[in-house]
């Protein structure tokens, strides 16, 4: 049987949302002393660079100054994050 662990996001408003993972992926992802949350963090920045990062540079049609904006803000997060741009991580640039 595979241990499963539960994290919890809590949001600015103060609503939460769970999320079940199993223990051992959360461990193989994990760097040296890094905690489970801090795995947890690193994944759903990722997960939000990349999809800013689509849904602007792959968008049919084009998309907004406002969006635009908010790639711009997420890519410099992800930079701050993990040392290396958003581009450099994926081997993709526009």
């Amino acid at each position: 049987m595979v241990n499963i662990q539960t994290y919890t996001v809590e949001g600015p408003e103060g609503n939460e949302d769970s999320v079940e993972l199993p223990a051992d992926l959360v461990e193989m992802m994990r760097e040296g002393d890094e905690s489970g949350a801090s795995v947890i963090g690193d994944v759903v920045l990722q997960a939000f660079a990349q999809q800013a990062h689509a849904r602007v540079h792959h968008a049919e049609g084009g998309v907004s100054e406002e969006m635009e904006a908010v790639n711009e803000t997420i890519e410099e997060l992800f930079e701050e994050r993990f040392g290396i741009s958003l581009s450099e991580a994926m081997g993709h640039q526009h």
